[in-house]
């Protein structure tokens, strides 16, 4: 089995653990602080139990829209792990960078796949604010999703970097 796989494989298994392990400790133990939540860094950082049916930062998540967005969530997410595999197969086992990338995005994605498709919702509980200001609640998948896909930036960029570098330059005379 190439590198790459091995890696991949790896990186998506510890992130769906971390994901789900981290989900299960907040349905069970984050519910009886209710909205105030548990406070790990006073005015900054809170753990409070939250469920999303929706997507990212409330995308879909009306009532009325809860069935429907389940399923094409779900199937977003099924696609996305699909798309992954096959840019993995596409990647070399020098590309560690990509294939960390994508064991990240895909681990994300699955662990929130699992949720949508066994509960219906995606189990939320981490809450950073300042001040007034609170950003959306968020858990370990959306975390790696978001770090993979920066990476995923950043090592397109650092290519192009590097093939503009390599590419000879023509000389006019």
């Amino acid at each position: 089995m190439p590198r790459r796989y091995k890696l991949f494989i790896l990186i998506g298994f510890v992130i769906l653990a971390l994901d789900q392990i981290t989900k299960y400790w907040a349905r069970a133990a984050l519910a009886k602080y209710g909205y105030a939540g548990f406070p790990v860094i006073d005015g900054y950082w809170i753990m409070r139990l939250s469920f999303n049916t929706g997507s990212a930062f409330g995308l879909f998540n009306r009532p009325d829209w809860a069935p429907w967005a389940r399923v094409f969530l779900s199937v977003v997410g099924i696609g996305a792990f699909a798309a992954i595999i096959m840019i993995l197969r596409r990647a070399h086992d020098s590309q560690k960078w990509v294939t960390t990338a994508l064991g990240l995005i895909a681990g994300g994605a699955v662990g929130n796949v699992i949720d949508r498709i066994f509960a219906g919702k995606v189990t939320d509980f981490i809450v950073w604010k300042y001040n007034v200001h609170e950003w959306p609640a968020f858990n370990i998948a959306d975390s790696a999703l978001c770090v993979g896909v920066a990476i995923m930036f950043l090592d397109i960029g650092r290519e192009q970097k590097k093939a503009k570098v390599t590419q000879p330059t023509s000389s006019a005379s």
